[in-house]
């Protein structure tokens, strides 16, 4: 379906931007793949990575609508994933990501709809579900201002869904390349917050892939969810580094115990497909009333009232081999 699309990635000089530019790249004939950002050396450095002809490059911020119009213009698909997303900078300086992680992606919704952008997925976090961080929150806003666009798009034909998932192994800022490093400076110790702390795992491909085969599921409205494993720090500390002791550092500004990506409050709005779950929107659309069967045909059941995503009650878990495996891919 991305064969001779125009596709639009914000925040694309991040780490999913560029595996998803190299996955798109790999399988399909884009016409164009637009990179939209405000970060010139890094979309520069992209640039001298990626020079296939159907490549462009947009400075710009999801902050200004206007530059987000222009650069959606003749756009199919959008993936938005822009964002303030470290959560203790989110808690120091919280107007700036309430400006990027919300106001920007009710942008990101105007510049569709007046463009006439075919579907549009937004990415999400685990931090969304029951926030306790600003990040958390605001990642949560922005989930429910996608889902409602679809209801304020009236005979337009935009689509808008939401991807939530988990920690992304060997993304920036996260702790497999925190620990790799300090592995590599010969560290006597590796710093855990917290000895109980859980959380979902998936590498960039997977959530690459999960995206692109969303694009075929969606129809408007759906928070995908993956089932992907957890691991708690402590293993994951224990697995990348057997012989070294472990200090217990204390949770950060904002930071959870555990994850949830599928809340108890949500259990009546949550389908089960075979490798993935959906929450249905809370408000009814026109266009679509029944989410259990999408538009592949794949068909979900309604889970137990009560039910609850978490990474600390999880049914999958990560050892020592397969988070090596997430590494090493």
């Amino acid at each position: 379906m991305f064969n001779g699309k125009n596709i639009l990635i914000t925040g694309g000089t991040g780490s999913f931007g560029k595996k998803y530019t190299e996955i798109l790249l790999k399988n399909y004939k884009p016409n164009k793949i637009i990179i939209f950002s405000r970060d010139e050396l890094k979309q520069y450095e992209m640039a001298q990575q990626f020079t296939n002809p159907c490549m462009r490059f947009f400075i710009g911020d999801v902050r200004d609508v206007e530059r987000l119009k222009n650069a959606m213009y003749g756009v199919h698909y959008v993936i938005h994933a822009a964002a303030l997303k470290h959560v203790p900078i989110a808690e120091y300086n919280p107007m700036e990501c309430i400006k990027t992680n919300i106001n920007g992606a009710g942008n990101v919704i105007d510049a569709a709809l007046a463009c006439g952008v075919q579907k549009v997925i937004a990415l999400s976090t685990d931090k969304a579900a029951n926030p306790i961080n600003l990040y958390g929150a605001t990642k949560l806003a922005s989930d429910k201002l996608f889902v409602a666009a679809n209801n304020i798009r009236g005979a337009r034909r935009t689509q808008f869904s939401v991807v939530r998932y988990g920690n992304v192994v060997g993304s920036r800022g996260s702790v497999v390349p925190l620990f790799k490093k300090l592995l590599s400076e010969n560290a006597q110790e590796l710093p855990i917050t917290d000895a109980r702390m859980t959380r979902f795992w998936i590498t960039l491909e997977q959530g690459v892939n999960f995206v692109l085969k969303n694009f075929e599921r969606m129809q408007g409205g759906e928070i995908f969810i993956p089932k992907i494993p957890s691991m708690t720090m402590m293993e994951l500390a224990k697995s990348m580094a057997p012989h070294l002791e472990v200090k217990i550092i204390g949770i950060r500004p904002g930071e959870k115990l555990h994850e949830v990506m599928v809340p108890k409050d949500d259990s009546h709005l949550t389908l089960e497909f075979h490798d993935h779950f959906v929450i249905q929107p809370t408000i009814q659309f026109s266009q679509v009333t029944d989410f259990s069967a999408n538009a592949l045909g794949e068909k979900g059941t309604p889970v137990e009232q009560g039910f609850e995503y978490s990474s600390e009650t999880n049914a999958q878990w990560l050892d020592a081999k397969g988070l090596m495996e997430m590494i090493e891919a």
